[in-house]
């Protein structure tokens, strides 16, 4: 298996709503599980969705455990989510700062649901549903919006607070970076 190439904003193929899949446990969707997972990787994601590498599936992947762009994240089970389904559980939301592969350099305050419940299928079509809170709740909502074309700066409510990383947080580089949140 290999890293792919990470589409980035302009590329029309990140604005289009992805296809279900339908057949589950291939030798197909196996690689492609397996190129993402090695994108994730080689990137040091939180995150990643198949529409991010071109293809217009379904299928995002996430998890964090240990890792240097993330050094105060909550872990995050490595998880593959297919056909995903989100509802918030409450209305409650948070704004924190995301970041995208797909947006290489840019950070914005992004408001999301707190407190969610998710539920798909994994790569065998095994059912999985999960409600969680946080960081796990904000990296799933990050990566499901690109199985809708839609990228984190289209969240954004307040554009004054989106622009590059280095110019956003050029004050705070000698404090703690927990506010600077990746995903996929």
């Amino acid at each position: 298996m290999a890293a792919r190439e990470v589409i980035k904003i302009g590329n029309p193929l990140l604005l289009q709503v992805s296809e279900p899949v339908t057949k589950f446990n291939t030798p197909e969707l196996e690689s492609l599980i397996a190129d993402m997972f090695d994108t994730m990787a080689a990137l040091n994601g939180a995150g990643l969705a198949a529409p991010q590498i071109g293809i217009l599936r379904r299928i995002v992947i996430f998890g964090i455990e240990e890792n240097p762009r993330y050094p105060d994240a909550e872990p995050v089970p490595t998880t593959i989510l297919i056909n995903p389904v989100i509802k918030p559980v409450s209305q409650a939301t948070e704004e924190d700062w995301e970041g995208c592969l797909s947006v290489p350099g840019m950070r914005g305050l992004v408001p999301r649901y707190s407190h969610i419940r998710y539920s798909g299928v994994d790569q065998y079509g095994q059912s999985i549903d999960r409600e969680v809170k946080d960081f796990h709740a904000r990296v799933v909502q990050h990566e499901c919006d690109h199985l809708d074309g839609i990228l984190y700066p289209q969240r954004i409510k307040d554009m004054r607070m989106f622009g590059l990383e280095s110019e956003i947080f050029k004050e705070s580089e000698s404090k703690s970076d927990d506010h600077l949140k990746v995903m996929g």
